[in-house]
């Protein structure tokens, strides 16, 4: 009797371990999606004139004043009163995916939610516990202002989970990365209706900040006015360096300080996606 009861012990024990191993692991992966393929830091964290404030990270930052709104990005700390504290793990997952607060009203869609619909199960998951775990900062933003209702933001292929098949395809993969960076979000023009996703990646698009303004280069396959002729070197020197082909120094808000952190792997298979970007010159 003593030895069932030790064996059932023991096999507590290993669950116990093996659940929070597991719920440790999804902590990390979401971390490390917020740190650097999401780059959520470039907007929700608050900066001064050395950089990124880290020591109030996730509280709040940027301010988007751009016809048809005013809003400045979110408090997405765990703080309950002026973060997301107060949201459950549905809450955090349905507004990733739909742009929907638990109140009910919708985000601007500068927050990038129509790129997240491709989110893996397992990220989702992942996010959502890492989020959870982000210390609290009280620092309550300005209310945002909407002036008329934006059209919801649809993403070419991009508007279901992908699964654990699809990402063992290395382009696959590949665009999964840059929808979730939502590089096309700024990579490609803007049309009479919203984003012109008809040519994706053709740059064009005019961002102003205290950089400036930029103005989105065309990262498509085209070896004229594209990356179709850059090394794959090169390319990754642009993404994490922000130094262009022909040595030149690229603008913000492109993420290079985020992108810097990415895996090898992840790198590599952004890389294989761009390739096949159809050129438009």
């Amino acid at each position: 009797m003593i030895r069932q009861i030790a064996v059932g012990l023991l096999a507590l024990a290993s669950g116990i371990g093996a659940a929070q191993a597991q719920s440790g692991g999804a902590v990390a992966r979401g971390k490390y999606l917020v740190d650097t393929v999401m780059t959520c830091h470039n907007c929700h964290t608050p900066r001064g004139p050395n950089g990124l404030i880290m020591d109030k990270a996730l509280s709040g930052g940027s301010r988007f004043d751009e016809p048809p709104f005013d809003v400045t990005a979110a408090n997405i700390t765990s703080d309950r009163e002026t973060g997301i504290g107060a949201w459950s793990v549905d809450d955090i997952k349905k507004f990733l995916t739909t742009g929907v607060r638990p109140n009910g009203v919708p985000v601007a869609n500068v927050m990038p939610t129509g790129f997240y619909k491709i989110l893996t199960a397992d990220d989702l998951n992942a996010l959502a516990a890492y989020l959870r775990t982000v210390p609290p900062v009280k620092n309550k933003v300005p209310a945002p202002v909407y002036k008329i209702a934006l059209p919801p933001v649809v993403v070419p292929n991009a508007q279901k989970p992908f699964t654990k098949a699809d990402l063992s395809d290395k382009v696959k993969r590949g665009f999964y990365l840059a929808t979730i960076a939502h590089c096309m979000e700024c990579h490609s023009p803007l049309g009479p209706k919203g984003r012109d996703f008809t040519r994706m990646g053709a740059g064009g698009f005019e961002l102003k900040g205290p950089w400036g303004v930029s103005i989105s280069r065309n990262i498509t396959s085209s070896k004229t006015k594209g990356v179709g002729a850059w090394t794959d070197a090169e390319i990754k020197r642009a993404i994490t360096q922000g130094v262009s082909r022909d040595g030149s120094k690229l603008k913000p808000p492109m993420g290079f300080e985020f992108y810097a952190k990415m895996r090898p792997d992840d790198l590599d298979d952004l890389v294989a996606y761009l390739r096949t970007v159809p050129a438009i010159d």
